[in-house]
């Protein structure tokens, strides 16, 4: 009797654990993701009672959070680092090509001509002109030579020889053969592949036709002579020396400036006077004036001030911090957007002994309190007017504000530069990351499958304990019976 009371404590001990494992899985958390394998962890609860699912879902879940966490950080932060970091590469790259302006001597070297009596024709000015003011007398124009033969009828040829076209030592024979008319001779001449400097053409007057020979390029260098070939028939020869008189004489232009005689093959005069050409259309005196434009220097130093102003104003967002959101920069006091900011405020309040100026504030730029640059347009208007080569001494030159800067921000922006270098090494940075996330994936479904097993195994072993609990009960039940029985009787 004490046997059978003994096995029904076990069962009964046995049925409570069964049941109390059912309870806990039922208020266990279920927050974790869907793993894979949910049709087989469903059918594991089916010997014990557990929701094996979530089980195994808040296990994973619980294992992977810490790593996970650490991973996503790390990424939201070095994405947001070389967001920041681009960001200023881009505001930078606007101030560097602000300095690319305003160190360019170009900028600083365009001149405006001005010519007393405008009938004269126009100037032009190169950057190594020099401002003055300069009397000019043009006495005469370039001109090309011409000759004109004798008028005959469209159909009449002229005999039989050539033509010898001489223009500065260069000499074109032009067959003529019994059936040239002038016409015919004129194409022959344009269409010479030697063809020395002359242009053929037909006028069709009252009188016939008449050939017209004209030198290609004023000046006397480029006067030509026609004569005849040996042989050539007196027609032929009646045309040569008729084209060797000329209608109008090769002649260069012939002008003064200040006094000073200038001849000129055309009326295109350069290198008379420095980077000043002259190009002229009749003849007269004029006063020509060279002055220095200053309309390239002020939208230099316009577009230099709002480049930089981008530039402020990014790099205040990048390091802002609002306390109201609890929001921060991505670059809030990061040791590179600093250093950038403290070696560039340096150069801009530097001062600059070669210049008259000395500073940026003498030239109408101060500093706003939000860091931003304000332009006194009013000063810089005068100063330019008054002084502009003391404007190029403060930005250009070797201690210029503009070209220190200029060295400066290149260094920042190229591709080996502080910046680029940072981004690099987030980029790594990220790629490691990328595969922790990988090799954390695979431990988490190397994890999964582990409890699949254990569980599997558990489901095994309560689906034998149910099957023995049974079997002792009905026993115990069937013993029970027969004990009843006997002490009746």
């Amino acid at each position: 009797m004490s046997s059978i009371s003994s096995l029904g404590s076990t069962s009964s001990a046995l049925a409570s654990a069964i049941s109390g494992a059912s309870s806990t899985s039922s208020t266990g958390s279920s927050s974790g993701s869907s793993i894979s394998g949910t049709g087989l962890l469903s059918s594991l609860g089916l010997g014990t009672g557990l929701d094996v699912n979530s089980i195994i879902t808040a296990l994973v879940n619980a294992q992977e959070a810490g790593p996970q966490a650490q991973i996503t950080n790390q990424t939201n932060q070095d994405n947001n680092q070389i967001a920041g970091l681009t960001a200023l590469q881009t505001a930078l790259s606007g101030v560097q090509s602000a300095l690319s302006e305003l160190t360019s001597s170009s900028t600083y070297a365009t001149y405006t001509t001005t010519l007393s009596n405008t009938s004269l024709g126009t100037a032009s000015t190169l950057p190594d002109a020099s401002p003055g003011s300069y009397n000019i007398n043009v006495t005469q124009l370039a001109t090309a030579q011409k000759s004109v033969s004798a008028a005959q009828s469209s159909t009449a040829t002229v005999g039989t020889g050539a033509l010898n076209i001489t223009v500065g030592g260069k000499t074109l024979n032009v067959s003529v053969g019994a059936s040239d008319t002038l016409s015919s001779i004129a194409s022959n001449i344009n269409n010479a592949s030697g063809n020395p400097g002359v242009t053929a053409t037909i006028v069709s007057g009252v009188n016939g036709n008449q050939l017209v020979l004209t030198s290609t390029s004023t000046g006397t260098a480029n006067a030509f002579s026609v004569s005849a070939g040996s042989g050539s028939s007196s027609g032929v020869s009646a045309l040569a020396s008729a084209l060797n008189t000329p209608s109008t004489a090769a002649g260069n232009a012939q002008l003064t400036i200040d006094g000073i005689s200038v001849s000129s093959p055309t009326n295109s005069v350069s290198g008379a006077l420095t980077g000043v050409t002259l190009n002229l259309s009749t003849t007269g005196s004029t006063q020509l004036t060279v002055a220095q434009s200053t309309t390239p220097i002020s939208t230099a130093v316009n577009d230099f001030v709002s480049a930089y102003n981008t530039y402020a104003s990014t790099v205040s967002q990048l390091q802002s911090y609002n306390s109201t959101t609890k929001v921060a920069g991505v670059l809030l006091g990061d040791a590179t957007l600093s250093a950038v900011q403290s070696q560039i405020s340096s150069v801009l309040g530097s001062k600059v002994s070669s210049s008259s100026l000395g500073s940026l504030a003498n030239l109408g730029i101060t500093r706003n309190a939000d860091g931003t640059l304000a332009l006194n347009s009013t000063t810089l208007a005068n100063t330019l007017s008054s002084n502009p080569s003391s404007v190029q001494q403060l930005f250009t030159g070797t201690n210029g504000i503009a070209t220190r800067l200029n060295t400066l921000v290149t260094n920042f922006n190229s591709s080996s530069g502080v910046l680029q270098t940072r981004i690099n090494n987030l980029n790594s940075d990220l790629t490691t990351q990328s595969s922790a996330q990988t090799a954390l994936n695979a431990r988490m479904a190397v994890y999964q499958q582990q409890l699949v097993q254990q569980y599997t195994n558990l489901s095994s072993l309560m689906s034998s304990l149910n099957n023995t609990s049974s079997y002792l009960t009905q026993a115990m039940n069937a013993l029970t019976g027969t004990s009843s029985s006997s002490s009746k009787g």
